[in-house]
């Protein structure tokens, strides 16, 4: 991946849609881990989400408020390996379900590769799928601010 690419995949079935953005940032992985594990920075750098409760930490639920919906989200946080990746699962298995995954790849240059991934499946999911928004542009706007944040000097 070159320095400045932002990659976004998006793969849609009849019972499930996926999403994915990769990105490099100019920064050590445990400065993006930092800012990907503290809840209570979100609305500061990212401009997605207006506020996140509870805290980031494995087998913790957090409650997630996002820009332009009054809707809240409840994904429990699971396979946390500092520095290297976690889970955000939400939903029941098979009715409707999204599972994000957030990877963390550090490089020998001092930069870390980001992917972020959102799952969703079920069979609820096929009678709402139209309704979904177009999560490319989300991803996206979340990568960047990231790498933003992680990238200033700190101080």
């Amino acid at each position: 991946m070159a320095p400045e690419t932002i990659t976004i995949t998006q793969d849609s079935r009849l019972l499930s849609m996926s999403c994915k953005v990769e990105i490099r940032i100019r920064a050590n992985a445990e400065r993006v881990w930092a800012l990907l594990t503290h809840a209570g920075g979100y609305p500061r750098w990212n401009s997605t989400i207006t506020r996140v409760d509870g805290h980031i930490r494995e087998g913790q639920r957090l409650r997630l408020y996002l820009l332009g919906t009054t809707r809240t989200f409840t994904p429990l946080v699971s396979g946390v390996a500092p520095q290297r990746g976690m889970t955000w699962s939400d939903g029941v298995p098979a009715v409707f379900r999204g599972v994000r995954t957030f990877r963390l790849v550090q490089r020998p240059d001092g930069s870390t590769d980001f992917e972020m991934q959102e799952r969703f499946s079920g069979l609820v999911f096929a009678l709402v799928k139209r309704a979904m928004p177009d999560f490319g542009p989300i991803f996206e706007r979340f990568a960047v601010d990231l790498r933003c944040e992680a990238e200033q000097p700190a101080g």
